[in-house]
């Protein structure tokens, strides 16, 4: 059996992901902001909301898919494993990321989740049967 990550790994790892995006969302913000300047205001922002969330996304998913950890998941040594321990497939890993962001953007339920859930997982990965495990 894995050991899962307390919560308070889980949240430091989050916060360390969190600036990792903010560094990533920066450097790719610029060249998306010159090349539709000179286009309509309202059609720019979702579009350009749309792309941050697909960088992110992108992010994730290759990182999830090629040895089930981000930077900050090394750093603070956990990985995400499939049901059967492996790495995740592309679709496992978008819809855990669809999740995820669905359960942060509802007021953070699907982390908080982890408080009462019996083995402390997330929502999305007890729907997904994903799980985060202590990276030996």
């Amino acid at each position: 059996m894995h050991d899962t990550p307390s919560l308070a790994r889980r949240l430091a790892c989050l916060f360390y992901e969190f600036l990792i995006l903010l560094a990533l969302w920066l450097a790719a913000g610029f060249p998306f902001v010159g090349l539709t300047q000179a286009l309509d205001p309202v059609w720019v922002r979702p579009l350009f909301q749309l792309y941050l969330l697909a960088l992110a996304g992108g992010y994730f998913v290759w990182f999830w898919r090629h040895g089930g950890q981000t930077l900050p998941m090394k750093t603070w040594r956990i990985r995400l494993i499939g049901r059967d321990g492996a790495a995740l497939g592309r679709g496992l890993a978008w819809s855990r990321y669809v999740l995820a962001l669905a359960g942060g953007l509802l007021f953070g339920l699907g982390f908080f989740w982890a408080l009462l859930d019996r083995d402390g997982q997330f929502l999305h990965d007890r729907l997904l049967g994903t799980r985060l495990i202590v990276a030996r």
